[in-house]
């Protein structure tokens, strides 16, 4: 049981840190589009990358440099794109949108998975979280162990996403305002910028390191 707390509360501490994954899912959420489909993807993906780091794959990522570069930079490249449709949405007023009669609408399913995959998996951050820094805790577990820690943190996991998906909806009458609108783009806009200079960075030390 205490093995099962701990993957909760350290997969929840990880996750719950805003990131440009958390802003996609919020966002989303606010205009009710494909909720259950954006949440159920995200807590897929964090599964199977838990799972990779619990079984002690998360060495290889961490100790290949080039693949870490190079997703890093893929990564940055993604994230400044989408920053700046931020930015742009929050200058034209565009999310302002009527709530109640946008919901499921504008994109398909398939397109909003893999506008999900993408926020997910091209994110080196993502890697490290789930993979490495779980996977790092993991190892010190025995096997009984580090199924419970397994659970606790797939557990911590979809509470987040489902309840951040669907507990985003309490807060439309707020957003029914262009202005609160405008201040959600401008933040998800520097979140994505934030992120993507420090995966500039992340890249260019391992370049120099070499």
């Amino acid at each position: 049981m205490e093995n099962l707390i701990q993957g909760f509360f350290v997969s929840g501490g990880l996750i719950v840190a805003i990131g440009a994954q958390n802003a996609f899912v919020l966002k989303q959420g606010l205009l009710k589009r494909h909720t259950f489909w954006i949440s159920l993807t995200c807590f897929l993906c964090d599964s199977i990358l838990i799972s990779l780091g619990v079984l002690g794959l998360g060495q290889l990522i961490s100790q290949n440099q080039t693949a870490s570069v190079a997703l890093a930079f893929v990564g940055a490249l993604f994230l400044l794109v989408y920053g700046v449709r931020a930015f742009k949405a929050a200058y034209q007023g565009s999310s302002a949108l009527n709530l109640e009669n946008n919901a499921e609408n504008g994109t398909s399913v398939f397109k909003t998975i893999l506008a999900t995959l993408a926020i997910t998996l091209l994110n080196p951050h993502v890697y490290l979280d789930t993979v490495v820094i779980m996977g790092g805790i993991a190892g010190t577990l025995e096997l009984t162990e580090k199924w419970l820690f397994f659970l606790g943190a797939i557990l911590a996991s979809v509470l987040w996403f489902f309840g951040l998906g669907y507990g985003a909806r309490l807060l439309i009458p707020l957003f029914k305002r262009p202005a609160t609108w405008r201040i959600l783009d401008c933040t998800i806009g520097i979140i994505m910028w934030l992120i993507s200079f420090s995966l500039v960075k992340y890249a260019l030390k391992l370049l120099n390191a070499e």
